[in-house]
């Protein structure tokens, strides 16, 4: 049995808070991160964590019921806090006995944290200002992730580096803080725990694992990129309350522009709400994301990956890529 004693030392507080081997979370990947590659993660050691992304209440029941099939492990829950239907949600999350929801997307809504944690569950939350994330562990989170600008998805200005920099020596004493964005060797997953980080969250690593269901041709799209071919949105107007997206640049990436401009224009003509503009946005990159992970559209849908997409040369089993991860830690801590 291979041990990891310098990085397991390290990692305690962050296992011991998801219940997990390891401190090593899943990043919620829409259509990704579903009861396969999450099940297959906590079956590994790690930690992985459904995205439900724009699914109704029903849906997501199904999914964590199928989840549970394949694994007794622990594993998590991730909500948009813009989804209308957010407190249903949650109660289908209390109902399965979900012991971790993460909520991303911007600020909890009102009650929100207070009903999760009525169930029992625990609340993680993700931060891009220091003062933010006081101000959600004051208010009841019990962890942070903090993600820097090299993540895939919906990304901050910042990079990781710097946020470590500034988070950890002021939380990580006396809270739960996992390091994401861009990390896809254990090197830097060495270098954030000494920084004092409880664990991380990798995406892109896991996106192309043998578990994942994503498409063939999706997944050769990622061994083919480069760090420089993950490249953020550009946002076309500024009353759109539209958050970068980074993402392997294609034709999608076209169409996204001209998506905003068409909302734009709904806006300019008063024809939808603010609101419903932000929701439109959500709509579109749910189904951009499903013609790439799913039916392989590479070209038109959307290829969500973080700059550390370089670092994925192959397929190959969860398993293989925590042991890997593990490993490389343990020797970057023992050269110290």
């Amino acid at each position: 049995m291979t041990t990891y004693s310098k990085t397991d030392a390290l990692m305690r507080r962050g296992a011991q808070f998801l219940g997990s081997k390891h401190a090593i979370l899943c990043g919620a990947m829409s259509w990704v991160s579903e009861r396969n590659l999450v099940s297959a993660i906590s079956n590994a050691g790690g930690f992985g964590v459904i995205a439900c992304g724009a699914m109704t209440p029903e849906l997501l029941d199904n999914e964590i019921a199928e989840t549970k099939k394949l694994t007794d492990k622990p594993f998590g829950v991730n909500l948009i806090t813009m989804h209308p239907q957010i407190m249903d949600l949650i109660d289908v999350c209390a109902k399965h006995g979900v012991g971790h929801v993460v909520l991303a997307g911007g600020l909890p809504p009102k009650g929100s944290v207070e009903k999760i944690k009525e169930a029992g569950a625990k609340v993680i939350c993700f931060a891009p200002t220091l003062a933010l994330a006081k101000k959600l562990l004051r208010s009841g989170a019990d962890a942070m992730v903090i993600e820097g600008m090299e993540a895939g998805g919906h990304i901050g200005p910042v990079a990781t580096s710097v946020l470590a920099q500034e988070f950890l020596p002021e939380l990580a004493e006396d809270h739960v803080v996992f390091v994401a964005g861009g990390i896809g060797r254990g090197e830097a997953i060495a270098g954030y725990l000494e920084m004092g980080a409880a664990g991380v969250q990798l995406g892109t690593r896991f996106a192309c694992a043998t578990e994942s269901i994503a498409h063939p041709d999706f997944k050769k799209a990622f061994f083919r990129a480069g760090a420089r071919d993950a490249i953020a949105s550009v946002q076309v107007d500024p009353r759109l309350p539209v958050i970068p997206v980074r993402a392997l640049k294609n034709k999608g990436t076209e169409l996204f522009t001209a998506k905003q401009r068409e909302v734009a224009g709904l806006l300019d003509s008063e024809g939808i709400e603010m609101a419903e503009a932000q929701l439109q946005i959500e709509h579109y990159w749910a189904g951009a994301l499903r013609r790439a992970v799913i039916d392989g559209d590479i070209e038109n849908g959307s290829l969500m990956a973080g700059q550390s997409v370089g670092m994925v040369k192959k397929e190959e089993p969860v398993a293989d890529i925590i042991a890997e991860l593990m490993a490389e830690s343990e020797a970057a801590l023992s050269r110290r």
